[in-house]
Order: structure tokens, then C-alpha cells, then sequence
């Protein structure tokens, strides 16, 4: 049996704006400082943990601004779309205390493929972590990415039952590492 891919996973940093707001594929932006700091953090694990010098993020800027200042200190940094968060339709931006308790209910009663907001699904969402892991893990190796918090609980759901409103894991702290095997 082939040995598995260590999976290094980094929430991206606190963006601008977000508080209270209901935010998947919204690109809001990110204090260059915070960006800078995390960084520096993943720099010295990969330094410390003899980590490839490689990253993946999402297009959205609270991902990438990470990855263009590890580019800045050697890092390979690769985009890629399935990393973004939760497409969450019509929601998206929008003020959680706006977006209704039946909308949120409809969801919460068939969490695993309802899409709120009429974007995406937590399958859908799931099948993308799927897709991105079964190509880029490597036997034996690490996978270094700066996520998004669905993204991230997503890949956290894959090995057990389905998620419901009920089990799905409690969202990652910004700038908090969340290490897996894949």
C-alpha cells in the first residue's frame, strides 16, 4: 500500500469587510501585512518541516496575495479554481441577518445537496476537494495550500459519513493550519 500525501492545509488571513456577511466566491481583499505574516509562517514550517517549496491557492485575492509573497521567497505558487470557497449563489455578499431563516432551514434540511442561495452544493463542493486531491496528492509527499474554511471542512468530511448541518466541522480560525493525510 502506497504511503499518503501529508496535506498542509492554511486558512487564509481575516479579509476586509467579511463581518456579519455571508461570503463564499465574493473576492474581498486582505491586509498585505496579514497576508505577509502567514507567509512567513508557512515559509518557516516548510523551512522547519523540510516541506516542498510549492503552494496552492485559489484565485480569490484572500488565497493568492499568501502565495504571491511565498513566490517572493522562492515558493512555486499554483492557482487553482477548485480551491475557492463555496459559490453560495445570490447570498454571496450579502448580510447574514438579510438572507431568510427559510432559505437557511431549505439548506440546513438537505445540507449535503441543497445549494444555497442557488449556487453551489456541498457535494459539489466536496466533488471539487476530491478532484484537486486525487490529481496534485503524491504518495508520500506534502501538499502546502492556502484555503478557504468550506473548502477545508469540506476535505475534513471526505473519509467519514455524509455531513449534515449537525457535523459539519466547526470553520478554521484565519491563518490556522489544519493537517490531514490524503
Amino acid at each position: 500500500m502506497a504511503e499518503p500525501c501529508t496535506l498542509w492545509v492554511w486558512r487564509h488571513p481575516k479579509p476586509e469587510g467579511a463581518a456579519g456577511r455571508c461570503i463564499g466566491r465574493t473576492d474581498l481583499p486582505v491586509d498585505p501585512r496579514r497576508a505577509k505574516r502567514l507567509a512567513h509562517r508557512i515559509q518557516s514550517a516548510a523551512r522547519r518541516e523540510q516541506l516542498p517549496r510549492e503552494v496552492w491557492t485559489s484565485p480569490l485575492a484572500r488565497g493568492r496575495e499568501v502565495g504571491h509573497w511565498l513566490a517572493r521567497h522562492g515558493f512555486c505558487h499554483h492557482v487553482d479554481a477548485r480551491l475557492a470557497e463555496l459559490d453560495f449563489g445570490c447570498w454571496d455578499g450579502r448580510s447574514w441577518s438579510r438572507i431568510g431563516a427559510p432559505e437557511v432551514a431549505q439548506w440546513e434540511a438537505d445540507f449535503l445537496h441543497h445549494a444555497p442561495g442557488g449556487g453551489e452544493s456541498l457535494a459539489g463542493l466536496m466533488q471539487r476537494v476530491r478532484a484537486f486531491l486525487h490529481e496534485r496528492a503524491v504518495p508520500g509527499g506534502a501538499l502546502l495550500v492556502v484555503g478557504h474554511a468550506g473548502w477545508m471542512q469540506a476535505a475534513a468530511s471526505l473519509h467519514g459519513p455524509p455531513p449534515s448541518a449537525t457535523t459539519w466541522p466547526r470553520a478554521p480560525g484565519y491563518g490556522t493550519l489544519v493537517r490531514g493525510v490524503v
